[in-house]
């Protein structure tokens, strides 16, 4: 009988799951999508290819479920973020520092290597529906500052925020890319009269 490290077997196949999509995720930022096959993240979590059929039962399942643990992430932290700020023009400039701020994560850095790759339909089309999650509590501060058309903007402003996190520690330091990035956001408000 195979030994657990976990008090219960529940607890230990969680903890096994866990360590899987963890190590999905990084083969995904590191390598990009062609890398995440039950042989590399098996070897990249410690665990023997077989064990990582317990688990998933293809490629394409182990990339699905790294997709939503990314993205759950992402969320969860954009979430409690902007549920922290005290009023809509703190909310964005909340959202603005977790994106730059945690560009750097496996989890974010797996999320922009699924942007960039070549998904079937049906994984962008989840991806997307993610994404539009990622952006709602934006989405619903800048509707609070009145904002014209919020979703559009909540992804001109996620764009920004991106393309700003490419840049982070090569470039320019987080904190500067902060700053640019409010200055750039709050001048294209005010051109708009907001």
């Amino acid at each position: 009988m195979p030994r657990i490290s976990e008090p219960t077997l529940a607890e230990h196949q969680a903890r096994q799951r866990s360590a899987l999509l963890d190590a999905a995720m990084a083969l995904l930022a590191d390598e990009g999508v062609s890398a995440v096959t039950p042989g590399a993240v098996g070897k990249r979590a410690g665990l023997a290819r077989a064990s990582v059929y317990q688990y998933f039962d293809s490629s394409a399942a182990l990339l699905a479920a790294a997709v939503e643990e990314a993205m759950a992430r992402q969320i969860s932290e954009i979430s409690e973020a902007l549920a922290m700020a005290e009023g809509p023009a703190a909310a964005v400039e909340a959202y603005v520092t977790i994106v730059i701020d945690r560009a750097g994560t496996i989890a974010w850095r797996a999320v922009h290597a699924l942007e960039r790759a070549e998904l079937p339909a049906m994984c962008r089309m989840r991806l997307e529906e993610l994404q539009d999650a990622a952006r709602s509590p934006l989405q619903l501060a800048l509707a609070d500052l009145r904002v014209p058309q919020p979703p559009l903007s909540a992804v001109l402003v996620a764009g920004a925020c991106d393309a700003a996190a490419q840049m982070a520690g090569a470039k320019m330091s987080a904190e500067s890319l902060r700053s640019a990035t409010l200055e750039f956001i709050h001048c294209v408000f005010a051109k708009r009269g907001t």
